[in-house]
């Protein structure tokens, strides 16, 4: 209900007239240091709105007096950090592997770059910590399906592995059961004979040897060492790429399973691929 606002004694104000079931409510006024305030933020959002960037246009946005913008402040860091770098980046460009190794400054930038690189185009399918999972590589172990000297890892890098590169590395294991190479009662004697291969407690038949030497040694080697200018799998160790059981190993007899790595040439710079070459070399199987 609207009335005649009155004096209260009790708090020295007036109230506004308004009242509800005998509830006055007092016209109490705002502190004059909030007023200030709100006087002074109207006018900085108006000296900002003059020089400053701040009202959305329907393609673009007001540019403000001083021509001021965050995203030219960025550019110019990447551009002074390139600038910093790029005497080593032009060092790297220039040398080969072995160079950037033997001079520890360089080694040390192409190591950090190698790392950054990674968590960027590799970790999301090796691992961060580069420790791979089934049917992806393990970058720190000893195993390298097609070598693992600085030459063979920059060129895997480069042309990826069953890419879409003219020049990709490629290999196929063959679906021995699928396609009828092998019987299962064969496959079977084979699966035993690679698993006799790191577990002495396993006897396999007496004619696995020669099924694997007929079917499986041109790729991986007469004794499982593995043929990496072929990209042959060791298998003579315990490091397993798609499972150590032996139905692990029938899956793969029977229906090949093969993983494709992207080729970077292109998509990156020759520089950062021999970081990344330099960092993956050094988590600690690089030959």
């Amino acid at each position: 209900m609207a009335g005649k606002p009155e004096y209260d004694e009790i708090t020295g104000q007036y109230t506004t007239g308004h009242e509800w079931g005998g509830l006055k409510e007092l016209n109490t006024p705002l502190p004059r240091w909030w007023v200030w305030i709100l006087i002074v933020t109207i006018v900085w959002s108006l000296v900002y709105y003059v020089f400053m960037p701040s009202w959305p246009l329907i393609s673009n946005y007001t540019k403000g007096a001083l021509g001021w913008s965050s995203r030219a402040v960025v550019m110019a860091e990447i551009d002074a950090a390139k600038a910093a770098q790029s005497k080593y980046v032009d060092q790297i460009n220039a040398n080969d592997m072995m160079a950037i190794m033997e001079d520890p400054e360089l080694m040390d930038f192409a190591l950090a770059g190698g790392k950054s690189a990674f968590g960027l185009f590799c970790a999301q399918c090796h691992g961060s910590g580069a420790d791979g999972a089934p049917g992806i590589a393990n970058l720190n172990d000893d195993d390298w399906i097609w070598g693992g000297t600085m030459e063979d890892i920059h060129e895997t890098i480069r042309v990826g592995v069953r890419s879409d590169h003219d020049e990709s590395r490629y290999n196929m294991m063959p679906n021995f059961l699928k396609d009828e190479m092998l019987t299962k009662e064969e496959a079977s004697h084979v699966a035993d004979y690679v698993l006799a291969m790191t577990d002495a407690s396993i006897t396999p038949a007496p004619e696995a040897a020669v099924l694997f030497e007929d079917n499986c040694a041109s790729c991986h080697g007469a004794n499982g060492e593995g043929i990496p200018e072929m990209g042959g799998i060791r298998i003579n160790d315990a490091i397993w790429f798609y499972g150590s059981t032996k139905a692990d190993i029938m899956k793969q007899l029977t229906v090949a399973q093969h993983g494709v790595m992207p080729h970077w040439e292109g998509r990156l710079d020759e520089a950062t691929i021999k970081q990344l070459t330099v960092y993956v070399h050094s988590l600690g199987g690089g030959q």
